[in-house]
């Protein structure tokens, strides 16, 4: 089994699991480490909704990394809903607190979520896609301060067709831009699962973007299932070693205190 290192708890506005059921949940999957990476999305449309307090994030789960060290190897991480306008914001509450990984995401565009259809309304779909697409290099062009940008083609989990119209071949200079610009940077990328759950048949990124990323020269690419409840830990991670390999890796990524430890497929 692999390291999960993208999964929600309560701490989430999404969910309302303790952490300690996912936990045991990932410990019965026979996982070999977890990271919570619970949402941190300052300026979102609906305000509180992800947000969350690190003192008390920390303080429990510290304990249980304590009471189950012997069985599981657990990270404390964040993601972080990147928007240009937000830079010192995140700067000061990564400089505040130990985190292992940082998960850079974009979940606003402009101001909307794509999971809304508000964000779709006069616009046709490979617009919208566009829009999602270039606010990642907004994004980018910004921030420096994440270990990987999560689930790049995170819109066409939302979008009216989802990804029945979709392809990296009909957005490929844009998004090999972005590709090009986090290995720049030094930084990575994520297989983000859940597109299975979401019925895309497909993770996010697509595979044909995970083969791209690594002829490019990506290195740096973490797992995650993107977990709300224990059910959807590590979902459908018996796929990935075929993906990974077919798209040209031989090895994963966990961050541990922000620095990247490779371990092999």
């Amino acid at each position: 089994m692999y390291w999960d290192t993208h999964m929600h708890c309560h701490f989430s506005g999404d969910s309302e699991t303790p952490p300690e059921n996912m936990i045991l949940a990932s410990i019965e999957k026979n996982l070999d480490g977890i990271c919570f990476t619970d949402h941190m999305d300052y300026d979102y449309p609906e305000e509180t909704l992800f947000l969350f307090d690190p003192d008390k994030y920390f303080k429990e789960l510290i304990p249980l990394q304590e009471k189950y060290k012997n069985q599981l190897p657990i990270h404390i991480g964040i993601e972080i809903g990147l928007q240009p306008h937000l830079k010192e914001r995140y700067d000061k509450l990564l400089g505040s607190y130990d985190f292992d990984q940082v998960i850079g995401s974009s979940h606003v565009v402009h101001g909307m979520d794509p999971y809304f259809a508000e964000y779709y309304i006069g616009k046709t779909e490979a617009k919208a896609y566009l829009e999602y697409f270039e606010s990642i290099l907004e994004n980018l062009a910004i921030f420096d301060n994440f270990d990987v940008y999560g689930h790049i083609d995170y819109v066409v989990r939302y979008g009216p067709n989802k990804n029945q119209f979709y392809s990296y071949e009909k957005y490929k200079d844009i998004i090999d831009e972005i590709l090009k610009t986090i290995i720049a940077k030094g930084k990575g990328i994520e297989l983000n699962m859940a597109g299975f759950k979401y019925g895309l048949n497909h993770p996010n990124p697509t595979e044909d973007i995970l083969k791209r990323y690594r002829q490019l020269g990506g290195e740096i690419l973490t797992l995650g299932a993107d977990a709300h409840q224990p059910e959807h830990i590590a979902y459908d991670f018996h796929r990935i070693k075929a993906i990974l390999e077919n798209a040209g890796f031989t090895h994963y990524t966990v961050f541990q205190k922000r620095k990247p430890i490779f371990y092999p497929l």
